[in-house]
């Protein structure tokens, strides 16, 4: 866990901005390779006002002009093309071209971009929206505000551009697989190949701009969501949706991890059922383990069956726009 300081939202109990910050609510978790990292700076700063990228450290210049600073953003992003600079020239001097970094068609790497890298990362990851939003700080607001009428602005611009991006790339996926030949099974199965068509004909599986993501996250017919866990793609309409007891009302996100398998916003593609049967062969082949214990075994075979069954239920009532 890593604690920090928060600036912009700081406020002293008069509501008056605190420019000294306050702690952040929501620490970031880091894995082992960032803790180390974060050592290392520790010990070159030593204790330098707790800052790790202490000025008077780590930019001697002016010794007494940078005590109690951070090094800036531009010095921060000059580092990191140094790096680049330096990795390249180590990998081409010991013959290992692989490990050269190209350039960025997009330009210099600054810092800037980081934010925008890791949140794509975070993202895709089962549950990362919610992730995201825990990592940013915003959990709460993401929360108490229903997810049609979230305000816009900063995290919430992030969310909805990755939201927007991810469901255009599965659309976009699915349109091209149906395309193909490949077919679609579920009660909704009509509505995810109109969905991926109008997808494809208005977005071309691209989001570029935030007002683009509005747009598709305003569309009710392109809300489609894939359940990498259980097989299957979300065509959601809460009104149907089993995964609200209390359906009706404004629109929300639906909630993955209580999908059921008889709700009327399902639809799965060949590419899953496939994924299906996959997976119910690794569950037979760790249940034919002697090392695995019988009833644990029988669990594992049942649900093998299920997911079979599954993939059959499929192959049975597959559609195809042909």
């Amino acid at each position: 866990m890593i604690y920090g300081r928060q600036f912009k939202v700081a406020r002293d109990e008069d509501g008056n901005h605190d420019s000294a910050g306050v702690v952040r609510e929501a620490p970031w978790v880091a894995v082992p390779q960032v803790v180390t990292a974060v050592r290392v700076l520790e010990r070159l700063s030593g204790d330098h006002d707790g800052l790790l990228f202490a000025a008077e450290v780590h930019d001697p210049r002016d010794t007494e002009r940078r005590i109690g600073r951070s090094l800036a953003i531009a010095t921060m992003s000059n580092r990191v093309e140094d790096f680049t600079e330096w990795v390249n020239t180590y990998a081409r001097s010991r013959g290992r071209q692989a490990e050269v970094i190209p350039p960025d068609p997009h330009g210099r790497v600054g810092t800037g971009r980081f934010r925008r890298t890791l949140a794509w990362h975070i993202a895709r990851r089962p549950g990362g929206l919610v992730a995201l939003a825990v990592q940013y700080g915003h959990m709460r607001t993401l929360i108490s505000q229903g997810y049609g009428s979230r305000t816009r602005g900063g995290i919430h611009d992030l969310l909805d551009f990755e939201t927007a991006r991810t469901v255009a790339e599965h659309l976009s996926e699915v349109h091209e697989a149906i395309q193909g030949g490949y077919g679609v099974s579920g009660p909704a199965a009509r509505r995810l190949i109109h969905a991926a068509a109008q997808e494809h004909h208005r977005f071309g599986g691209m989001i570029a701009t935030v007002k683009q993501a509005r747009r598709l996250l305003a569309d009710p017919t392109l809300n489609v969501f894939e359940n990498k866990e259980a097989f299957l793609f979300c065509n959601y309409d809460r009104s149907k949706a089993l995964c609200h007891p209390g359906r009706g009302g404004k629109t929300e996100a639906p909630s993955l991890d209580r999908c059921r398998s008889n709700c009327a916003n399902i639809a799965r593609t060949d590419q899953q059922a496939r994924q299906l049967r996959e997976a119910a062969g690794s569950l037979r082949q760790q249940a034919d383990s002697r090392l695995v214990p019988e009833p644990l075994a029988d669990r594992l075979r049942e649900r093998a069956e299920t997911l079979s069954e599954l993939a059959d239920k499929h192959d049975a009532d597959r559609v195809t726009t042909g």
